[in-house]
């Protein structure tokens, strides 16, 4: 089973940016399609970005221009850089494979504030 841990999140100022990482276990990964979820408070989880095992991209309307996701096969490891962060970009942010998730991590938490 593959295990995934992602990490960088933190309290920026709106305008601000993170890069967040999800580091996986287990074989095979360059294979998957990965996403990056996010949860708010209060509301369900949402697919923000994916990224096919051939580089294509894919991202939510409310992230377009805004978030790149990208991938280090060779770290097994997913990245999605965060610029010019928004107070409702705030939430809990997960990666995992799209489609067919594994069990899920504890993500990361983004806090946008001033």
């Amino acid at each position: 089973q593959v295990q995934l841990v992602e990490s960088g999140g933190g309290l920026v100022q709106p305008g601000g940016s993170l890069r967040l990482s999800c580091a996986a276990s287990g074989a095979n990964f360059s294979r998957y399609t990965m996403g990056w979820y996010r949860q708010a408070p209060g509301k369900e989880r949402e697919l923000v970005a994916r990224i096919t095992n051939d580089d294509s991209t894919n991202y939510a309307d409310s992230v377009k221009g805004r978030f790149t996701i990208s991938r280090d096969n060779a770290k097994n490891t997913v990245y999605l850089q965060m610029d010019s962060l928004k107070p409702e970009d705030t939430a809990v942010y997960y990666c995992n494979r799209y489609l067919l998730s594994f069990d899920w991590g504890q993500g990361t938490q983004v806090t946008v504030s001033s």
